[in-house]
């Protein structure tokens, strides 16, 4: 058979039993289509509704949490800001007794706390009230109120800083309906669908009334919509007012009715409904809208305050008890008196819950905090968890940022960059992306955990981390590490061990740059040089030709290799100008680096993340403390004597002449034309990094190594470190050590002092009275006095006293 009589045939039967003959068949035809399609859109309808409902119904943003902060005695209630702490946690002053978490009395002795309830990663905490007696403003005791116990320590949980989201961040606690007190179900449903256990998804009788008001009023004062159909707008359809996705509410509601059962129907509307904004953060749902407004869960809501949050379901904004106090209290009455008309609440009931006052307390809103930690933290975690997964899985990230040691960090880096544009007008660029810049970091040195990061200037105008990201020449921030491979691998040409008094000639030194293509001839800052100088004088000074020669004794393969297991990952060059630091680094690099020393010689990788639990509690990620021993504790302790040295007498005192009293250590850094300017410094507590420059650096001047010239250190009104970063170090390290007790750099054993002379390094004695206390591993001090007078006796002596603990 050929094709053509095959299509004959087929239009035969189309015109026979197809081709209406009549407008009866015509409309048969026309309905039978009409309802196959009406039957293949409620098939899709079905398929939408069942596939949203039965799935994952909503994406819940992974949350970043900042570090739990701890109280103990011996602080110092306003140098901690606790009550800045517990502000931003969302706790509120009461001056009658405390009846709920997030609470708090303040009195002369005593500061009452109702702590909130939290799920750590390790255990759940239930909250409680706790007592802290206070002397003045100093922390002496704790006390447990529920057991009348004293405590060695409570803990303010961890604050929300940041959450991973798509579009909007949508934050809501899950409550299950049979948990919830029936008098808030009441409220709800009283204003918002009372016929909610009658209709099948579609009210007709609130449909007609609706439109009667709406025709007197001419104008839409009154919806229709059930509890149903608003779920359906809210899971499934947009905003937009049109017929179709009116007609497509309608047929979902009935079909979502048909499928699933009343409970779990308002169960999900209980969950979905929007509550208002704080920040850029939603509130959805009424387990987060009860703690949003009242700071409790929804189980513990009176009559009162259930009405009020019914009443705002219409409009949070314009019914807010925070922004329209008068709108929110009318509008909860009118929610009271329905009640009261629907026989759900006696005379008494309404009269007292029309008594409870409103909500006062307004939570801080969520706004971005901590960006460049935040960027840092997303950074290490898409290494092993998705977008999707991030965006949507409800994670719990637990962090190491104290927030207070953040907001400190910012504001210092902020005032200090203003601060210099104003002193020095050739700094200031009206182009925000030239305007000078800078960055923090600040870490614990026990643990290695960031407690502070700010990565520039303003997040809004540059992501740049420039604490993580950026490569910069760290100047005499580098020469530690020379001294440091002196110290423990060098041999003086003597052929003994290096000490902070061995003297190093700071005279003039030419050497030949890589190739051998172009001699260098290193420079001190003020141009001068100073002859025979101690270790000591050498780095408190920052003197650079003395360094150099140093590093060219002991070896620039040595140092390279000390810079390496201190924690430096960057290439470095193996090249006479590499002892001043001409070799580029990132900035959190050479923090670690000088965390290493601070640590006792204990290298520890810097650490931004503790947990990541999932949103049902199990933890999937514990990251640990990675520890590797490149110092000795006595190796350690004298880098750290001598940099206390840089703080006290050398570039840096302009730490003290700021007023910064407590034990400390640290070293400026300044690069060629002044494009880098640095300091970093410790306390036993803390250290912290600060770099201060311009992303565009000037252009190198010819005919010196590598095109760098390093002119340090402190002096002149130009970008150095002691001048830029050091006086923003300064009121950072002041505001975050304030209130804690103040310790001590504690000598391991295998430490002894002698008083010696700074400019000889000999034993002080009556030809050069006077000198310095300085440290030495046991064995390696000086045993010559000054005039040329032999002291090993003397030495004999004070070892013997050490050795039998007289001294």
């Amino acid at each position: 058979m050929s094709i053509k009589s095959i299509r004959s045939w087929i239009g035969g039967i189309i015109r026979r039993w197809i081709r209406p003959k009549s407008r009866w068949q015509w409309a048969g035809w026309l309905s039978f289509a009409a309802c196959l399609i009406f039957i293949l859109y409620l098939s899709v309808l079905y398929l939408i509704v069942s596939a949203r409902f039965e799935g994952k119904r909503w994406r819940f943003p992974s949350k970043v949490y900042s570090d739990s902060f701890i109280l103990y005695p011996g602080q110092e209630i306003a140098g901690i800001h606790l009550l800045d702490r517990l502000n931003r946690l969302g706790y509120h002053p009461v001056y009658g007794d405390l009846d709920h978490p997030g609470q708090y009395r303040l009195e002369n002795s005593r500061l009452d706390l109702f702590l909130n309830e939290f799920a750590y990663p390790d255990h759940a905490f239930k909250g409680g009230l706790v007592r802290l007696h206070l002397n003045g403003d100093r922390l002496m005791k704790i006390t447990d109120l529920n057991r009348n116990t004293d405590l060695a320590l409570a803990e303010l949980e961890p604050e929300l800083i940041a959450a991973f989201y798509d579009k909007e961040w949508e934050e809501r606690d899950l409550v299950r309906l049979n948990d919830l007190p029936p008098h808030l179900v009441d409220t709800i449903l009283s204003i918002e669908d009372i016929r909610f256990y009658q209709h099948f998804g579609v009210d007709m009788k609130s449909i007609v009334r609706a439109m009667w008001v709406n025709l007197k009023n001419r104008a839409i004062v009154q919806g229709g919509s059930t509890v149903t159909q608003q779920l359906v707008k809210n899971f499934y359809l947009n905003q937009e007012r049109t017929l179709v996705r009116k007609f497509n509410e309608l047929f979902m509601a009935l079909l979502l009715e048909l499928r699933y059962p009343k409970a779990e129907i308002l169960e999900a509307y209980l969950n979905e409904i929007y509550w208002g904004q704080s920040g850029t953060m939603g509130v959805f749902g009424v387990g987060e809208a009860s703690r949003f407004y009242f700071g409790k869960r929804p189980q513990q809501l009176t009559l009162g305050e259930s009405a009020m949050l019914a009443g705002m379901i219409k409009s949070p904004n314009i019914f807010s008890p925070f922004n329209e106090p008068e709108r929110a209290r009318a509008r909860k009455a009118l929610v009271l008196r329905r009640l009261l008309s629907l026989g759900k609440i006696g005379e008494p009931e309404y009269q007292t819950a029309l008594a409870e006052p409103l909500p006062k307390h307004h939570p801080a809103g969520q706004t971005r905090v901590a960006p460049y930690f935040v960027d840092f933290v997303r950074q290490q975690l898409v290494e092993h968890y998705s977008p999707e997964v991030l965006n949507s899985e409800g994670l719990k990230i637990f962090t190491t940022l104290d927030m207070q040691l953040q907001v400190a960090a910012e504001r210092s880096l902020e005032r200090g960059l203003d601060r210099l544009e104003r002193s020095y007008p050739e700094l200031h660029r009206k182009d925000p992306i030239e305007k000078l810049q800078g960055s923090l970091i600040a870490m614990q040195p026990q643990t290695g955990q960031i407690k502070a990061m700010v990565g520039g200037r303003d997040y809004g105008t540059s992501q740049f981390n420039r604490a993580t990201q950026a490569v910069r020449q760290p100047g005499s921030l580098f020469k530690p590490f020379v001294y440091a491979a002196a110290l423990i691998h060098g041999v003086t040409p003597e052929g003994g061990s290096y000490t902070p008094v061995t003297r190093i000639d700071d005279a003039p030194v030419v050497l030949l740059t890589k190739n051998n293509k172009k001699v260098w001839t290193p420079q001190n800052y003020d141009k001068n040089y100073h002859g025979p100088v101690t270790l000591r004088t050498a780095l408190e000074q920052s003197l650079n030709v003395a360094t150099v020669r140093l590093a060219q004794q002991v070896g620039t393969g040595r140092v390279i290799e000390m810079a390496r297991s201190l924690g430096i990952r960057t290439p470095l060059q193996d090249v006479p100008s590499i002892a001043l630091g001409t070799s580029e680094v990132i900035p959190l690099e050479i923090a670690s680096a000088y965390n290493a020393i601070a640590n006792g010689g204990m290298r520890t990788e810097p650490l931004a993340i503790k947990e990541v639990v999932k949103a049902d509690g199990r933890v999937l990620e514990r990251r640990t403390l990675e520890m590797t021993q490149v110092l000795t504790p006595q190796q350690a302790f004298l880098l750290t004597y001598l940099l206390q040295g840089v703080v006290d007498r050398g570039t840096a005192a302009r730490v003290r002449a700021m007023g910064f009293i407590r034990p400390a250590a640290g070293k400026t850094g300044t690069t060629s034309h002044y494009n880098d300017a640095w300091f970093t410094g410790f306390t036993p507590e803390l250290l912290s990094l600060v770099w201060v420059g311009f992303d565009q650096t000037q252009p190198p001047r010819p005919g010196s190594e590598d095109s760098l010239d390093i002119l340090e250190e402190d002096g002149g009104a130009r970008l150095t470190g002691a001048v830029a970063a050091l006086p923003i170090w300064t009121e950072f390290m002041t505001a975050a050590t304030s209130g804690l007790p103040e310790t001590q750099f504690t000598p391991p054993p295998g430490i002894m002092f002698e008083k010696v002379d700074l400019a000889t390094g000999l034993i002080a004695n009556r030809h050069c009275p006077g000198g310095v206390q300085e440290a030495f591993i046991e064995g390696t001090q000086p045993t010559q006095g000054c005039g040329g007078s032999s002291e090993v006796a003397g030495g004999f002596f004070h070892r013997l006293k050490h050795w039998m603990r007289l001294e």
